[in-house]
């Protein structure tokens, strides 16, 4: 059922314009399931009673009844643009791959993801505040998490994080870069990993995939986009030699070389929402238990 659900939205995805959806539905939402299967029970417990706020805020076109739910509702935000527009510029933070990194950068106001995770975290954190902000600040929370492990939401050359490269996969054509790792690519990297990627992890792989920040995880797409999206895009370095040209393919070797990087990434996106969401339900240091050693 679960691939069936990816394929959905794959073909539910082909009707939208490219840029209109972030890191996919699917990758999203297993996002979200590796976190709940991560996060302390008491986190959980929270999660489950903060969602009961979501009739509060309006949005009965974009259901919020579960972290799944969470994970995509900032998407579905954009069928009310003038509504909700303020938050389009907080999905994404790039750096041209042939500059140096630089996360103060491009982020004006805090309009834009690395500025957004620590926010809506601290918003979450704050039990002063209604329920309805604190479950706003959720949605954006988990969402942003996964968008930030997305390498072309860091890592760009002067095309939209590769909403410009019309880009063929395999032998469908006409779609685009970003796209091919948002969705197609992401979905098929979930669902042919060896093991199951939503499942409770140790304290020794929690503490492998885990840790670091915001910051840190846009350098890792950025780096990601520079050493291996686009080399592999195009079969050479991007900072090298002519322009990039406007549109290439991916043939199944291309392919086969991208899926444990964006395996990856998803896998680490779900991890670090854990640490994130437990943080801010349950402030201070972990208990010993749950400590990696």
């Amino acid at each position: 059922m679960r691939r069936l659900a990816g394929w959905v939205a794959a073909l539910l995805a082909l009707m939208l314009p490219a840029q209109a959806l972030a890191w996919g539905f699917y990758a999203h939402t297993v996002t979200a399931d590796i976190a709940l299967e991560n996060v302390r029970p008491d986190t959980r417990a929270k999660i489950t009673r903060l969602l009961r706020a979501a009739p509060q805020l309006g949005t009965p076109d974009c259901r919020l009844r579960t972290l799944e739910d969470a994970a995509v509702w900032p998407d579905c935000l954009r069928g009310e643009g003038w509504r909700w527009g303020y938050t389009f510029a907080w999905h994404y933070r790039t750096t041209p791959v042939c500059e140096s990194y630089n996360p103060r950068a491009n982020c004006s106001g805090g309009n834009c993801i690395l500025a957004q995770i620590e926010r809506n975290q601290r918003i979450l954190a704050d039990e002063s505040l209604p329920d309805s902000v604190r479950l706003e600040a959720l949605a954006f929370l988990v969402h942003f998490i996964g968008d930030v492990h997305m390498p072309l939401h860091s890592g760009d050359h002067d095309d939209r994080g590769g909403n410009d490269i019309e880009t063929a996969y395999g032998i469908a054509p006409g779609l685009n870069l970003h796209w091919i790792w948002d969705g197609p690519l992401a979905e098929r990297a979930i669902t042919s990993s060896p093991t199951p990627l939503v499942r409770r992890y140790s304290a020794e792989e929690r503490a492998a995939l885990g840790g670091g920040t915001p910051a840190d995880w846009g350098r890792e797409s950025w780096e990601t986009s520079r050493d291996i999206v686009y080399p592999n895009a195009f079969d050479r370095p991007p900072c090298e030699g002519a322009d990039l040209p406007e549109e290439t393919a991916l043939t199944q070797e291309d392919i086969e070389r991208a899926i444990p990087i964006a395996r990856s990434r998803v896998t680490q996106a779900g991890i670090r929402m854990a640490e994130y969401l437990d943080a801010a339900f349950a402030p201070g240091p972990l208990p010993q238990e749950e400590r990696a050693p």
